[in-house]
């Protein structure tokens, strides 16, 4: 998988260090500035500024609705 600068809301994507529940799979919820996240195993939501996000992202898994 290779880092996709187009992701938009509803996207499934997968982080290079996992969250500490274990899961590396996150729904994207807001884009802006700062992007929003859901991981999908625990729930937790978190607000990532957009430069950091794009440096941990690791790939697009699958595309929202």
């Amino acid at each position: 998988m290779v880092p996709d600068p187009d992701i938009r809301e509803g996207d499934i994507v997968k982080m290079k260090r996992p969250h500490p529940c274990g899961g590396t799979e996150w729904r994207v919820t807001r884009i802006g500035a700062d992007v929003g996240i859901e991981c999908l195993r625990c729930g937790r939501r978190v607000l990532v500024e957009r430069r950091r996000f794009e440096s941990r992202l690791k790939g697009l898994v699958r595309r929202g609705a």
